[in-house]
């Protein structure tokens, strides 16, 4: 479960009837509807230029929680069906785990009786669960004026110079990027590499930065529930995330203090920092500048390259390649994935948050 106050757990597989979401501590009265869900859950649909040839309607169905248009204050279910399936390739492969997958971990810890077809639980089908309550907690956010924007800026050796802004044609650039990345010309240099491994039966990693405006002081929870704790927790809920950092995050164990430090100014008559080294978080709590951090995937495990395994029947050295329907690069399709996670995790400290300045309020007599 991702959450205190704002709560999601996800149920299904890959290859099973399907996977949905539960919301629970939604605040009732906010506006959500089937097709809305639906268009935040086209962002992350298979069947797009550079991503999983895995065709998928992704027609959420909301079950409870919501009475005509609005959420009803009671825990939300949205259902979204598997309809394209072929578990055919799984069933060859089921006795040679594939490299770098969960197949051996899962069959071990499982006893066999996990689901292996399309990776079962630990498919990146099952984000499309995330997505759903991410959407929902989009919905809050925005009463509140906080946006999220992510998007790529590395693709295998490409990278990408990005400075993000909160505007609509940043968010535009972002969307209109087959890779999404808002940078043309380095998208345009993604887009070559992807399809040079594409023609090669290959696969490559990705980085995905997401920025945050308009976050109030005071998220977070130390010591245990940091605001950057309980993110990078939730973000390594999406399979293949392999890393994450926060503001300028690796370089600064490079650093000096004197070089990275972030000094306290007045803008506008407010209190900001110079520079933002910190990512918006410190000491676990966010201080009033835009939150930034980044997460790493890993390439794609199932390459059309011949691997080597274990016939776990025999105990001999086997040859796999992979003919599953798969990504050339996931951090593409993670874009709104990544921005889903966030907008959870945020909505769970902002109403964390409102409360702490509610009793604020009546302890101190400022009503």
């Amino acid at each position: 479960m991702i959450g205190r106050l704002f709560r999601v757990s996800l149920f299904g597989e890959s290859h099973g009837r399907g996977v949905g979401v539960l919301i629970e501590g939604c605040p009732p009265g906010l506006r959500i509807t089937e097709d809305y869900l639906a268009g935040e859950l086209a962002r992350r649909r298979p069947g797009a230029r550079y991503t999983s040839p895995r065709r998928e309607e992704d027609r959420p169905e909301i079950l409870s929680g919501v009475f005509r248009g609005r959420t009803t204050g009671a825990p939300i279910v949205v259902f979204i069906a598997n309809r394209d399936i072929d578990s055919s390739f799984y069933e060859e492969i089921r006795h040679t785990p594939r490299p770098s997958h969960a197949d051996y971990a899962a069959r071990v810890k499982y006893w066999g009786f996990n689901d292996y077809r399309g990776g079962g639980i630990f498919s990146g089908r099952i984000t499309a669960g995330l997505v759903a309550a991410g959407a929902v907690a989009k919905a809050l956010l925005v009463t509140h004026g906080i946006r999220i924007y992510s998007y790529i800026t590395r693709i295998g050796p490409v990278e990408a110079r990005v400075q993000a802004q909160d505007t609509e044609d940043f968010r535009r650039r972002i969307e209109e990027s087959p890779v999404r990345c808002p940078d043309p010309e380095a998208s345009n240099l993604m887009e070559e590499q992807l399809k040079r491994v594409l023609e090669e039966g290959d696969s490559l990693g990705g980085i995905v930065e997401t920025t945050v405006f308009n976050l109030p002081v005071g998220l977070g929870d130390p010591p245990i529930d940091t605001l950057d704790g309980d993110l990078a927790k939730a973000l390594f809920v999406i399979p293949g995330l392999k890393a994450v950092e926060f503001g300028a995050g690796f370089r600064l164990a490079s650093a000096r203090g004197s070089e990275v430090n972030d000094p306290w100014i007045l803008r506008d008559g407010r209190l900001a920092t110079e520079t933002n080294n910190s990512g918006g978080i410190n000491g676990g709590i966010s201080n009033g500048m835009p939150l930034v951090f980044r997460v790493a995937f890993k390439p794609t495990s199932t390459i059309r390259k011949p691997q080597k395994t274990v016939d776990l029947r025999t105990g001999r050295p086997a040859t796999i390649r992979g003919k599953g329907r798969h990504d050339p690069c996931i951090a593409v399709r993670a874009v709104p994935i990544v921005e889903a996670v966030t907008s959870i995790v945020l909505a769970d400290h902002l109403l964390r948050w409102k409360s702490w300045e509610t009793l604020r309020s009546r302890i101190l007599g400022e009503e």
